[in-house]
């Protein structure tokens, strides 16, 4: 959970847009906890524990708007469902936390690897270099991410996390990209991400 002493400030936000980024985050957790076990990953265990925050403070946020927003009986049944939903979503972004700081524990992560079916793909996070030739650009208009067949799932642009960004997002140097894909595609992608190559034919 969040640190109890942080002050939250309050936004006046719908109930349904609070609740809408929670599950949307707590997936993306899930799927980034375990890609931190399965690889071995501290970079994305520490993603999904800045996530897991950001999910603490949401749920804050969800009760103080739920609260001014009830005015009668009608109201406050109704936001005592919207509550029970809002705390499955926060506990499965406390399992998410819990997966990934296995390795923060200690953990041997091949006793966990073991106990999956082998990985078709990964999920990586990389940042994105100021020389890096994939700026500047939409994620359609970047042949070589269809070629290497990752997927971008989310972008972290300072302290705003993009979802799913559609085909006309473009990428700036300083965003940090979750990505999904295979070994070599992550390989890839990773390279170009960080100006370590200048296109796709130097990536054999």
């Amino acid at each position: 959970m969040a640190n109890e002493e942080e002050e939250i400030e309050f936004k006046p936000l719908s109930v349904r847009e609070l609740l809408t980024e929670m599950k949307d985050l707590s997936e993306i957790m899930i799927d980034l906890a375990y890609s931190a076990i399965l690889f071995n990953d501290s970079e994305l265990m520490e993603e999904v524990l800045e996530l897991e925050e950001r999910i603490d403070s949401l749920s804050y946020l969800l009760l103080m708007n739920a609260a001014l927003a009830v005015r009668d009986k009608d109201d406050a049944e109704q936001m005592v469902s919207i509550m029970k939903v809002a705390s499955a979503t926060d506990k499965i972004s406390d399992a998410a936390g819990d997966i990934a700081t296995t390795l923060r524990r200690g953990a041997d992560p091949r006793l966990v690897v073991n106990a999956f079916v082998k990985a078709e793909e990964r999920l990586t996070r990389v940042k994105v270099s100021e020389n890096s030739t994939i700026t500047q650009k939409t994620l359609d208009a970047l042949g070589t991410i269809d070629h290497i067949g990752v997927d971008v799932i989310a972008v972290r642009r300072g302290q705003k996390l993009i979802i799913n960004p559609d085909e006309k997002f473009s990428l700036k140097p300083g965003d940090v990209v979750i990505a999904r894909g295979s070994d070599i595609g992550i390989e890839k992608f990773k390279k170009l991400a960080e100006g370590k190559s200048r296109k796709v034919g130097e990536l054999k």
